[in-house]
């Protein structure tokens, strides 16, 4: 959808802002540009709609060279959010959604009743927010704002320039989790510029890391913080780029472990006499179709009965695909040794603090080997 060959900024005093650079986005592809000031990466994204025209090289969208496209046309065609929002302050929250599409010649009750849709799909009430004007919003509300109206003419690229920096960080990941959501149901192609690691990994399908003027690596996030190509991009991924990689890393069903089961529906003096044998201190209680319902101690089934009358809630639980950072911040709430992992309401196994180590060594060692993470093996760490 967008690709860059060999594109040089040089600007009359010498300057080199980006030098020889190269690299291509897919259609529907989410890439985050991170890296200090001052790098070459927002001039890198500003040129892609001419608001920066490049010294050499070319660069396309949809195949074709935005060279040979008139600048104001090209811009109505691309989606463009900057970090001050740059709402008209005199106009509503409706018509200033309803902008773009109205400057390209939308009939007036179409644009806005796009306007109402776009403002919905950001989590905005159409009804409650569109008749209000900017300076009745929130910053967060603002931000939400200036994507829907990015997003308004249903542009195939979106431009995103530092779009959740000027917000605390509470607002800040709110943003990004509806971004997210936001993303997977309209999969537009997305350049979003940001200084900030945690967010390139958290919002980037790939990631380019930036030096001076240079990409030093483009990968997934995955693989960046975890085969770090250069010194460089070590550095400035962190020396905890592993807490940072649990983010990015998602539990898989191979991950996990089988603890003791009983049944809801079970004796509760058989499942003590089963799980006694087995040298087990507690099971997980599911029902006939493998539901999780909780769990249960051993000395608590004594007094007969059945399991049912007796179970507890499981609190420490995680879907599967969700990334190991969820799984550990909630053994850590709960203070818990384990996590119980579910396919919906269906019980698929326990993650442990040894398994959630495991797997994100394995992640690592299946981007450095460029293997399906299902195809690494090695020796457990509770082994090694």
């Amino acid at each position: 959808m967008i690709r860059f060959e060999q594109v040089t900024k040089r600007y009359p005093d010498g300057t080199t802002a980006v030098d020889g650079l190269s690299f291509e986005v897919s259609e529907g592809e989410l890439v985050t540009l991170v890296g200090p000031s001052g790098c070459g990466k927002t001039t890198t994204m500003m040129m892609v709609n001419r608001l920066i025209e490049p010294t050499s090289g070319r660069i396309l969208v949809d195949g074709e060279d935005i060279a040979t496209v008139d600048p104001v046309l090209l811009r109505r065609r691309i989606g463009y959010v900057i970090q001050q929002v740059g709402l008209f302050p005199h106009r509503t929250v409706l018509d200033n959604t309803a902008t773009v599409p109205t400057l390209v010649g939308w009939k007036k009750t179409k644009a806005r009743a796009r306007a109402a849709e776009l403002l919905d799909l950001v989590g905005l009430d159409p009804k409650t927010f569109g008749p209000r004007y900017p300076d009745q919003l929130s910053g967060g509300q603002r931000q939400r704002v200036g994507v829907a109206r990015a997003l308004a003419a249903d542009p195939p690229v979106l431009l995103m320039d530092e779009p959740f920096g000027a917000v605390d960080p509470v607002v800040r990941e709110q943003l990004q989790d509806e971004f997210l959501r936001m993303q997977a149901a309209v999969r537009k192609t997305v350049l979003l510029v940001t200084h900030d690691i945690e967010e390139a990994v958290r919002l980037g399908d790939r990631i380019a890391v930036y030096g001076q003027g240079r990409i030093e690596q483009y990968d997934t996030p995955g693989a960046v913080l975890g085969t770090p190509a250069t010194p460089y991009v070590a550095e400035f991924v962190g020396a905890d780029r592993g807490l940072k990689r649990l983010s990015v890393t998602e539990i898989e069903p191979d991950d996990l472990e089988q603890p003791p089961v009983v049944r809801l529906d079970e004796p509760a003096d058989r499942a003590a006499g089963r799980l006694r044998a087995e040298g087990a201190r507690w099971a997980v209680v599911l029902d006939a179709e493998d539901d999780l319902h909780g769990w249960v101690g051993v000395e608590e089934l004594a007094g007969g009965g059945t399991v049912a009358a007796l179970v507890h809630r499981m609190k420490s639980w995680v879907p599967v695909g969700a990334p190991l950072k969820q799984a550990f911040g909630v053994m850590l709430q709960h203070d818990a040794g384990w996590v119980a992992v579910l396919d919906g309401a269906r019980f698929l196994g326990v993650l442990t603090p040894a398994k959630l180590h495991e797997a994100l060594r394995r992640s690592v060692d299946a981007d450095a080997l460029g293997v399906p993470r299902g195809q690494v093996d090695f020796d457990s760490v509770a082994d090694a």
